[in-house]
């Protein structure tokens, strides 16, 4: 190779390097954060209910302006816009990181979704400006599904590790070095092109993200205030007006977010709907699951963090064998058959109690993480199909839109739930006991009464995933034509 193709070559490694690392670091922190909450309730003095707001804030600002966010790249330029995200997210990671109150940490995780939303669809597009069609971007967009992957296995275990040999701040600060880095590269090795003019639909995404938010805080609100709590009611009339404005917004705009005739595709429609539905579950189950292991099985924060690695192996093995498999049956059969994997195996975790094992603990993860591994090869797949290319960014987003913001609703139901359930444990135990509240039996039903939330809440979450998997039975239906591209499967292993 002489020295002209050298120098591209080399350049086009390097904004590889740069585009994988911050995707790495965007889904990083999906689960970073999971194996330092215990530590974080006790330092910040987190309600248990207002603990899912450290998840959610991120959660749910990073579902409601994806879309948005990679609008911005499109007008304003790709390179500009990736560069504006990264430095958002790594100044919130650092004041999240010297938070001294619960609602200066939880105003930073929203400020880190924010510039999670702006890099993240960005960084894909960069992928197609800077490598050729053909066996170069194959591999880009590979490693690119790679960091999307191998972020919410690294995550757990990072949190751990740093959780137990520094302190939980240290999740935060870990992404200001790697943010400035990239920061440094970017203008070096990533191509500079011009954004194409148009409009930003800011309405729709202002009404959507405050319409998720209200109906979140509501269902976080009321098991602590009830559901006729004033404040509470107000929140789901909110929320259910802005989501209402938001429809009308989307039907009247030229530049809308979602347009409608998109959702009209039955296949594509119903693969939402499944990642929305499997987006609550799993995240629900690594929130419940995680302060599970440390406070009733008193598993180390690192140990939490091995502990899950089943789910990213089995992710990503069933992963490779479904993307070869696709092209000879279908999307179908394992969108049908994933999801009720997973349900499978989030019920089974649910039959964990303070005395379990870790192996009453591997089995549930290997059987969950084969199911997600099954379905997100087609869901994904199936999300693009019959897609113009102009489009495919459309879809793309608003798949993973759709697993976001299903995380983030899925989440606060589920703390309902089990906020729900101890309390009515509590009281049942309470009554049992004649008011004795310090006696060593009065303990034990207090622990009880914590076993019984996570059960619940799980076993709840399990529906979900169920749920899915009858979408795709009533609505999915076989492809006659090959469903995607050999690259849209080339970015998902």
């Amino acid at each position: 190779m002489n020295a002209a193709t050298h120098a591209p070559h080399e350049r086009h490694r390097l904004a590889l390097v740069v585009i994988a690392a911050a995707q790495l670091m965007v889904m990083l922190d999906m689960t970073i954060v999971n194996v330092a909450l215990p530590t974080i309730q006790r330092d910040l003095h987190f309600s248990t209910t207002n603990l899912t707001w450290v998840i959610d804030a991120y959660v749910l600002v990073f579902g409601g302006l994806l879309l948005l966010g990679g609008r911005t790249g499109d007008i304003f330029g790709r390179r500009r816009m990736f560069s504006i995200g990264i430095a958002l997210f790594a100044v919130a990671s650092l004041l999240g990181g010297v938070a001294t109150s619960q609602g200066w940490l939880i105003a930073a995780r929203a400020v880190q979704g924010i510039g999670a939303a702006i890099a993240s669809p960005t960084a894909l597009a960069l992928v197609a400006t800077t490598f050729d069609e053909g066996a170069e971007r194959h591999r880009a967009m590979a490693v690119y599904a790679a960091m999307t992957g191998a972020g919410g296995a690294l995550g757990l275990v990072l949190g751990g590790l740093l959780v137990e040999t520094a302190s939980w701040r240290w999740v935060f600060f870990v992404n200001v070095p790697i943010g400035a880095l990239l920061l440094l590269l970017a203008p070096i090795v990533l191509p500079k092109v011009d954004g194409h003019g148009g409009r930003l639909d800011v309405p729709g995404a202002l009404a959507v993200s405050g319409g998720m938010a209200a109906l979140v805080y509501g269902l976080i609100r009321a098991p602590g205030q009830g559901w006729t709590d004033r404040y509470t009611l107000g929140a789901f009339a909110i929320g259910v007006l802005l989501l209402l404005g938001f429809a009308l917004i989307e039907t009247r705009t030229r530049e809308a977010l979602i347009p409608p005739r998109f959702l009209r595709d039955r296949n594509r429609a119903g693969g939402f709907a499944i990642i929305l539905l499997l987006g609550g579950a799993m995240l629900s189950l690594l929130y419940f699951l995680t302060q599970f292991l440390q406070e009733q099985l008193h598993y180390s924060s690192l140990v939490t963090g091995v502990a899950y690695l089943p789910i990213p192996f089995m992710v990503a093995s069933s992963s490779l064998v479904v993307s070869k498999a696709i092209k000879h049956v279908g999307t179908r059969p394992f969108l049908v058959v994933g999801p009720l994997m997973a349900s499978l195996g989030i019920f089974w975790a649910s039959f964990l109690t303070g005395t379990s094992s870790y192996w009453h603990v591997f089995g549930p993860l290997v059987i969950t993480g084969l199911g997600m591994g099954l379905t997100m090869v087609p869901v994904t797949v199936n999300a693009v199909s019959g897609v113009k290319n102009h489009e495919q960014g459309l879809a793309s987003s608003l798949l993973n839109t759709a697993q976001q913001v299903g995380g983030s609703l899925g989440l606060a139901v589920l703390v309902t739930v089990s906020a729900t359930a101890i309390k009515h444990s509590l009281q049942h135990g309470a009554a049992a006991l004649h008011g004795v509240t310090t006696s060593p039996a009065a303990l034990a039903a207090a622990q009880q009464a914590a076993v019984h939330g996570y059960q619940s809440a799980v076993r709840v979450g399990s529906l979900g995933a169920f749920l899915a998997f009858v979408m795709a039975v009533l609505i999915v239906r076989p492809q006659t034509a090959p469903a995607a591209s050999p690259e849209v499967v080339a970015t998902l292993h």
